[in-house]
């Protein structure tokens, strides 16, 4: 395996050293024994002026598995200069779900291009492709499926295979049909390598099988391929009839796009498709700004409560110095709650319904937490600030404030954070949105009245 880290400086120089002295051979031999993903990434860190020349050193097959991998910038910039001819090789060369992918990357001036140069059958299947909607299976389906009929022998299979198995992305998994082309089994190029040539399909075909339609949400479907270990998933019609499948490597790339989204939506941002260092400054601004300034206004209540209660600060000082420290680990403690809560929610574990149980397993963790924090910050306040330190206006009243103040709390972060996303799914909202800086800004500002309050009463100020 190709180990980026450790070898790619030393590909580069050598890629370097035979552009220079104008070995292409020797370049194209480089390349060979290469995954198109490694290849990718080496054409990459070249630069644009020696990746159009490298890319052109690579046999037809090869250079179509590689312009896949290339990001959206560098395949733009490759077609830009293709001839017709190569953009036409290249085209004939992709899976009909990779050239979708590209097409959904690229301004509608390559777009044009692409489809001017496409094959009619190809251009049909890619327009229907593209009217799914965006988050849905049939948007990332593969329209190129190897199908069965159930009263073909296995020889009959077999030949069927021979014929027009090179042109698909897979034939691990073959699907059987009617004549009206509605799904009725599956069974795997093992079954029929282990069948006798006379048996019927019908007779070695699983009716039981997982299926998904083209509406669903494709986060849903590469769910279901994790879980059941699939490396294809049959996608249907509102007909039931079979329309495509939803290969592993598809999946694989859907999980990855919907958890960058969800991480870059806990962490308060707008979700971004570029890679961190192919993303330019003014759009991190834009991405960053608006959750930064939702935040920062949502806080002036913080500000408020902290000027209602400017008298009692007044009046016992030391109340100031553990103001920080119970506004994170509310956050902290609503944040453990939430992000537990938010990957329960993405693997279907929990749904609306489980609500209660929720919170109530998350009071009673709550309450195991906040017992522990408090008799370890009451410890903490007594022998280090007060005997250790000589803090004498750190008082067992005063410890007392503090130490409940943790307990409540976390209590009320725990139930914030795990009942916020299930209620943002409930009412449509991505439940990631309802994570860290969010729950921060609700538990602060909770966190600083619980305070006061116990304030108030212990101390009576």
């Amino acid at each position: 395996m190709f180990d980026y880290e450790e070898m790619l400086d030393q590909y580069l120089l050598e890629i370097e050293d035979l552009v220079k002295s104008k070995q292409y051979a020797k370049l194209r031999e480089l390349f060979l024994p290469l995954e198109p993903a490694d290849i990718a990434m080496l054409l990459e860190e070249t630069g644009e002026e020696a990746m159009p020349l490298l890319y052109r050193l690579l046999p037809k097959e090869l250079a179509a598995e590689v312009f896949v991998e290339l990001e959206s910038d560098s395949q733009e910039m490759l077609i830009n200069g293709f001839s017709n001819t190569e953009l036409k090789e290249v085209l004939d060369e992709l899976y009909l779900d990779d050239a979708v992918d590209i097409i959904e990357e690229m301004p509608a001036s390559v777009v044009i291009r692409i489809l001017d140069k496409a094959t009619p059958e190809m251009r049909k299947s890619m327009n229907e492709i593209l009217q799914y909607p965006e988050d849905s299976a049939g948007s990332i389906m593969n329209m190129e499926f190897l199908s069965l009929k159930k009263d073909m022998t296995v020889a009959d299979a077999f030949k069927r295979i021979r014929r027009i198995g090179g042109d698909m992305e897979t034939i691990n998994m073959l699907y059987v049909t009617d004549p009206q082309r509605k799904l009725l089994g599956v069974l795997s190029v093992r079954d029929l390598l282990l069948a006798e040539e006379d048996d019927l399909i019908e007779d070695l075909m699983d009716p039981n099988l997982v299926w998904a339609s083209t509406m669903d949400d494709k986060e849903d479907v590469a769910q279901a391929l994790s879980k059941y270990d699939f490396l294809a998933m049959p996608i249907v019609d509102k007909e039931k009839r079979l329309v495509g499948i939803v290969t592993v490597d598809d999946a694989m790339d859907v999980i990855e796009e919907e958890t960058t989204e969800d991480f870059e939506k806990m962490a308060a941002m707008l979700p971004s498709d570029k890679p961190y260092l192919r993303t330019g400054v003014f759009d991190t601004w834009k991405a960053r700004i608006p959750w930064l300034m939702i935040l920062m206004l949502s806080a002036t209540f913080t500000g408020m409560i902290l000027n209602h209660y400017e008298d009692a600060l007044g009046a016992c000082l030391v109340l100031n110095a553990f103001i920080p420290m119970l506004s994170g680990t509310g956050g902290n403690s609503g944040t453990q709650a939430s992000v537990a809560v938010i990957r329960a929610l993405s693997l279907d574990e929990v749904d609306f319904s489980d609500i209660l149980r929720v919170i109530w397993k998350e009071l009673r963790v709550a309450f195991l937490c906040g017992i522990c924090l408090a008799v370890a910050n009451f410890a903490k306040m007594m022998l280090l600030d007060r005997w250790l330190l000589g803090n004498s206006d750190i008082t067992v009243m005063v410890c007392a404030v503090v130490c409940l103040t943790i307990l409540f709390v976390v209590i009320f972060a725990k139930c914030v954070g795990c009942s916020l996303p299930i209620l943002a799914e409930k009412i449509g909202l991505d439940p990631a949105v309802m994570a860290s800086p969010f729950i921060s800004t609700i538990v602060d500002a909770t966190s600083l009245l619980i305070y006061f309050r116990f304030a108030s009463f212990l101390l009576g100020i």
